[in-house]
Formats: C-alpha cells, structure tokens, sequence
C-alpha cells in the first residue's frame, strides 16, 4: 500500500491534533442565560405569526411554480417546508435540553 502524504495533510493533521489538545469540555445545557433573549425572540418569530407568514408564502409560492409547471412537486416542497418550520423548532430544543 502506496500512502502518499502531502504537506497539506500533513499540515491538516497537525492543526486538528492541536485543536483536539486544546479542546475544553462542550457543555450544552438551559442554565446560561446569555442568549436567552435571543432564543426566545427567535422561537417567537418561527413560531407566531412571522413563522405562519413564512410557511403560508412557501406553499402559496410552491402552488403557483406547481401550476406553471404542471408538476406537484414544488408545492410538496412548500409543504415540506412549512411542516419542517413548525415542528423543527422543537425538535432541536428537545435534543438540546437532553440530559443522559
């Protein structure tokens, strides 16, 4: 078996074993509070009207590319996408806030 390193992968394996050196624990928990405000205005977005507003315009933008093509599948997209803006949200909140 023939291996071949280049300087660039050697210089890749370096910075990735000193950043692995480096790496402090990844604490993903709802205690901080520094982007709370963030957080909720962002989830109020998606979720209250502008969210509505957003996924209402994809499937009315997806119904009308679906009749100027004669095809169904832009307005599935729209509809796919209206779903995944409602329910994503809490998805990721859920994963998020999982505690083992």
């Amino acid at each position: 078996m023939n291996i071949n390193i280049t300087r660039k992968h050697a210089s890749a394996f370096a910075i990735a074993a000193c950043l692995t050196l480096v790496a402090t624990n990844a604490v993903a928990s709802t205690t901080g509070t520094e982007f709370q405000t963030l957080f909720t205005w962002l989830l109020g977005e998606v979720q209250g009207y502008g969210g509505q507003t957003i996924a209402l315009a994809a499937v009315a933008i997806g119904a009308i590319l679906s009749i100027a093509r004669v095809n169904p599948i832009p307005i599935l997209g729209g509809i796919g996408f209206a779903v995944f803006l409602q329910y994503v949200p809490t998805i990721i909140t859920g994963i998020l806030s999982a505690t083992i």
